[in-house]
């Protein structure tokens, strides 16, 4: 499990210096897909794209 956590930490500090970017890409690749499906499904697209930000929160708490 050492080299698990090694990981998971590694990734914690990435998203903790790059988060902003990193949910930038998100929202965009959102907005993507939203365009490219007519908004038929934008309001799972949006829900998939929160949880997703959520967990890149998660993960920088974890790494403080």
């Amino acid at each position: 499990m050492d080299f698990l956590d090694n990981l998971k930490d590694k990734a914690g500090d990435l998203v903790a210096e790059h988060g902003d970017k990193i949910e930038d890409g998100i929202d965009k690749a959102a907005d993507l897909i939203d365009d490219k499906t007519g908004g038929e499904h934008r309001d799972k697209i949006e829900q998939g794209s929160e949880k997703a930000k959520d967990l890149l929160r998660g993960l920088a708490d974890d790494s403080k």
